[in-house]
């Protein structure tokens, strides 16, 4: 079983301001779902970008910058015809 697919659960207390609180729920009732579930939801997102800037950068260190470029070059001019 890797890392991401332990199922275990545990137990997360923060303390927020009310006002914070307040908003979160309201989001969480915009959404249809419960405020744990929108934090679970919104802890993912987070942890996807960070794994995802920490493999850019682990694979940015040992590249190739001028192949780097080129395919840079190559998404701009995908995404400038669509």
């Amino acid at each position: 079983m890797s890392y991401y697919e332990v199922n275990e659960v545990a137990t997360l207390t923060i303390q927020l301001s009310d006002a914070k609180h307040n908003r979160l729920k309201v989001l969480a009732q915009h959404r249809h779902m419960s405020v744990n579930k929108l934090i679970d939801e919104l802890s993912t997102e987070a942890l996807a970008e960070f794994d995802s800037e920490a493999c850019f950068r682990a694979l940015s260190a040992g590249g190739d910058p001028a192949g780097g470029l080129v395919l840079l070059d190559k998404l701009d001019a995908h995404f400038s015809e669509s």
